[in-house]
């Protein structure tokens, strides 16, 4: 293998990392903010965990997407849902961004990462559209654990991603079950 493409794949390893320290909205359960990996990490495990109830899902595909769906935060940051203003096109930034952080790497894997992304952001295909419902799920479900609720809005948490988490009735259930704590924390 040519060393180049060795370093570049390092490069691009070494750039990924920053997912590491880019913060979101979610508080863990002992009152640290979350990272941006750290929610790729459950999201994919929660890929996993569900894999029996979609048989027709590719779950290589569906953990891929996963992956890279916010792997372009790692240069620009993270904007919450609820900070997003109307005027901005989070998506065409993100996506720029993650064309810069796939640099390094060989056009093929560019293309493929790229591809990915485009897929997940259009809700292209049965993978995408899960992985969509999912990342809504998981956000919403750190929500609930969190120890610092004075900084999540859980009013907006009940109607947020509802277009995706509800297009499949196991995600819809899983919502359901998301919202009766979201709504039980609202009324405390």
């Amino acid at each position: 293998m040519n060393n180049n493409y060795l370093f570049g794949i390092l490069d691009f390893i070494k750039q990924a990392e920053q997912l590491k320290n880019t913060v979101r909205s979610g508080i863990t359960s002992n009152g640290r903010i979350e990272s941006v990996a750290e929610h790729s990490w459950r999201l994919c495990l929660l890929g996993m965990t569900l894999e029996q109830y979609y048989p027709q899902i590719d779950t290589a595909k569906l953990l891929k997407i996963c992956i890279i769906h916010n792997l372009g935060e790692a240069i620009n940051g993270d904007i919450p849902a609820i900070a997003q203003q109307p005027d901005t096109d989070k998506s065409s930034q993100e996506r720029h961004d993650l064309q810069l952080l796939l640099k390094p790497l060989n056009q093929p894997q560019q293309e493929e990462f790229l591809a990915l992304w485009d897929e997940y952001e259009a809700a292209a295909s049965p993978e995408a559209k899960l992985a969509k419902a999912l990342d809504k799920i998981e956000t919403l479900l750190q929500h609930t654990q969190g120890e610092c609720p004075e900084k999540i809005n859980y009013a907006f948490n009940l109607d947020y991603g509802r277009d995706y988490t509800d297009y499949d009735a196991l995600t819809a259930e899983l919502r359901a079950l998301i919202d009766l704590e979201t709504a039980s924390i609202i009324n405390k």
